[in-house]
């Protein structure tokens, strides 16, 4: 599975895979391909220097990359209390209202709400970068399109490559203009945020919108037969992200979200804001039905929705409350029947993209 960007790159696969966990992530690079630390749940730049360090012991000198939540433009002197102060108490009571209906317990004491999304903010994700950058890291992907110019010409100086998501042929042309070298095209069907157009409409709209600059198709891909799809479609590589959730390396830290997800079928997600106020495709739950209820106020928009639920999210995953238990995952979940290795589901790609090319083969007659 190799295409001028992944030779270029010094990878035997085209595969890009994106996780939270640097286990994953080094994995993921030590099987072949090119593994991508997700850097939003990181508040302290000790934790991920502590993360870093651990790749780099673990990637046996093979490239991997960093994956920040970065706008290009910033709102000027406003902090964070200032802007959870704008939420309004209608909303609080419904997080309210929620979680006493499904008898969720509060943190212990003590205990801090974890995850909160702080990572929109720049000054943390440049906080990130100040400690990346001290890094062998060889891609920087921004999951909120393209970063700001100062930042792409700090990845350039070192020799490192920078990546955008892009929904759609529109925000594609912007990341080229911007100097971003690698665009990923991530469609409808992936988890996390995501726009509305499928990904094999996409992809071949995205590559033909920025040619030359190598494109990755994303979104639905879990399978060898995929990867040949997106890289008959003219892109240079994949992204992946999903599929890595129900590996043996990943850190989910609850058995009952595992099952949740070996259980889900292709139908079994949503697009919804419940999360972060912006569209992001998750498991549907109680949690996402009632955000989009009739008789509810309605998410908030970003970043206020994920400052809202910050500590509600924590309480449901900490106590492992079933019916509001959940994680962005894209409609590829219904192939995450199994728990295996990284290893092992590189090497089921392989198989599948050997498989789809000797079956184009027969078809052309060249087999």
């Amino acid at each position: 599975m190799q295409t001028e960007l992944s030779t270029t790159l010094g990878v035997e696969h085209a595969v890009f895979g994106f996780t939270p966990f640097p286990a994953v992530a080094a994995a993921i690079t030590r099987a072949g391909g090119f593994g991508v630390l997700g850097a939003v749940r990181y508040t302290a730049p000790d934790e991920l220097a502590r993360d870093l360090d651990w790749m780099t012991a673990h990637t046996d000198g093979l490239p991997y990359g960093l994956d920040v939540v970065m706008p290009a433009r910033k709102v000027e002197g406003v902090t964070e209390a200032e802007v959870e102060a704008m939420i309004p108490d209608g909303h609080r009571d419904y997080v309210a209202r929620i979680l006493a209906e499904h008898d969720v317990p509060p943190l212990p004491e003590g205990e801090a709400s974890g995850w909160r999304i702080t990572g929109w903010m720049e000054e943390v994700a440049r906080s990130q970068l100040d400690v990346a950058f001290d890094y062998p890291i060889r891609l920087l992907a921004n999951a909120l399109g393209s970063p700001p110019p100062d930042v792409i010409t700090r990845a350039h100086d070192r020799g490192i490559r920078v990546a955008a998501l892009a929904g759609s042929p529109r925000h594609a042309r912007h990341h080229r203009d911007a100097g971003i070298d690698i665009v990923v095209a991530q469609g409808y069907e992936a988890g996390g945020h995501t726009g509305e157009i499928a990904t094999m409409v996409l992809t071949p709209e995205v590559v033909a919108a920025v040619d030359p600059l190598p494109v990755l198709a994303a979104g639905g891909i879990g399978t060898g037969e995929q990867i040949a799809a997106g890289l008959a479609l003219g892109a240079q590589g994949v992204w992946l992200g999903s599929l890595w959730l129900t590996t043996e390396e990943a850190e989910l830290h609850s058995r009952r979200l595992t099952a949740k997800l070996l259980a889900a079928g292709p139908g079994d997600t949503v697009r919804s804001r419940a999360l972060t106020g912006k569209p992001a495709r998750q498991l549907r739950t109680a949690w996402t039905d009632a955000w989009d209820a009739a008789d509810g106020p309605g998410p908030l928009p970003m970043p206020l929705q994920g400052l809202l639920v910050a500590e509600a999210t924590s309480r449901i995953q900490r106590h492992e409350v079933d019916p509001l238990l959940g994680t962005p995952v894209g409609q590829i979940v219904g192939r995450m029947n199994s728990e295996r290795s990284v290893q092992a589901v590189f090497d089921d790609l392989t198989r599948g993209f050997e498989r789809a090319v000797d079956r184009i083969n027969r078809i052309a007659g060249r087999a």
